[in-house]
């Protein structure tokens, strides 16, 4: 059984997180997600959980490890220089190899930049913004109904692969209502081996660190870790494919950037240009393979961003540079309209006729 309701894209995290099993929220307040943690401060004491604002969000992460530690689904959220604080703890956290979901509901930067939505934290999400050699399983959706789904998602691939996952969202999504179906399943919870949560006398002892002083002892589980990184990438990656088998011409984006594009991409076939677009769903691991199979094809990309240009790259990479990819985008908190995204399409299809 489900239920459908009015909900802001905030909300819908938050109550997703509920019933994914998540009884444990870290968090400090900053626009434009402040309404999740309103939101999980008011529904976590009714169900037995625990909402707690941090001191700051440096304290918010460090909570996030201990709560995973003892094996519990955990999550926080913030906004992009919120995020920025986290980083280090993230670190830890995949240094530790444990799962847990942070939040990114993305505003303008860099520093304090604006209030409004971005996509410019791609590269801290998909680079890894904190120190070392480590991946977050990066999930980015493009509707309020998404942001509900893939928290589960990001919820069990995160306990499956024993690693932090990350929803990407921006300014956009979280402020916009739309009608959510909501499941009412229970969650897929899985048996946790590893963590720490007393013995009782009748187990070896569990530890969770990241430390390890031996050198070559580090190299190894960071040879291993990435192993576990390549199964990911070969198995994990999703994407949406809109009208792409015909295209001459591929549009790239994700998010609010790819609803604004779907919008042009009919308009386009309206004026009888032949260009589709691929939406990752997940910004890592990265869609390589239908992009790669897309430069055998099309004539060019347009990679739309509310970036200066950072997903772009990762289309030149997957592409191997096959074929020319043009930036659309929009900054400052601005978004690329339909007309924008249009033009760009035409330009690339061969002039504004």
């Amino acid at each position: 059984m489900s239920e459908k309701v009015l909900m802001k894209g905030n909300e819908a995290i938050a109550e997703a997180a509920i019933r994914a099993g998540c009884l444990h929220y870290f968090g400090y307040p900053i626009t434009p997600q402040t309404e999740l943690a309103a939101y999980m401060a008011k529904r976590m004491p009714k169900i037995g959980g625990t909402f707690l604002q941090a001191e700051s969000e440096i304290a918010a992460i460090n909570m996030v490890y201990g709560v995973s530690s003892a094996g519990k689904r955990v999550m926080t959220s913030s906004s992009s220089p919120g995020v920025s604080l986290k980083q280090e703890g993230i670190s830890y956290i995949a240094g530790a190899d444990l799962p847990a979901l942070i939040v990114n509901v993305q505003r303008g930067g860099p520093g304090l930049g604006g209030i409004q939505p971005s996509q410019s934290d791609y590269f801290q999400a998909t680079k890894g913004g904190g120190h070392g050699d480590y991946h977050l399983i990066v999930l980015t959706p493009a509707s309020v109904q998404e942001m509900a789904d893939l928290v589960s998602l990001a919820f069990d691939l995160a306990d499956k692969y024993r690693m932090p996952a990350m929803l990407l969202a921006d300014g956009t999504m979280g402020q916009m209502m739309e009608p959510v179906e909501l499941p009412d399943e229970a969650p897929n919870m899985i048996e946790k081996p590893w963590a720490v949560t007393g013995t009782q006398m009748k187990r070896e002892h569990n530890i969770v660190n990241s430390l390890y002083l031996v050198p070559e002892e580090l190299e190894k589980t960071n040879n291993e870790r990435f192993e576990r990184y390549k199964y990911i990438e070969e198995n994990e990656a999703r994407y949406e494919s809109f009208m792409m088998d015909d295209a001459e011409i591929c549009v790239v984006a994700f998010g609010i950037a790819a609803r604004v594009s779907r919008n042009a991409v009919v308009e386009a076939r309206k004026q009888g240009i032949k260009v589709g677009m691929i939406r990752p769903i997940t910004v890592w691991p990265f869609p390589k393979k239908p992009l790669a199979e897309a430069a055998d094809k099309v004539k060019s990309f347009i990679s739309v961003e509310l970036s200066m240009g950072q997903m772009i790259e990762d289309i030149k990479l997957a592409t191997s540079c096959k074929k020319p990819v043009d930036l659309c985008y929009r900054v400052g908190g601005m978004i690329p309209s339909p007309e924008q995204v249009l033009e760009s399409i035409k330009k690339a299809a061969g002039g504004n006729e």
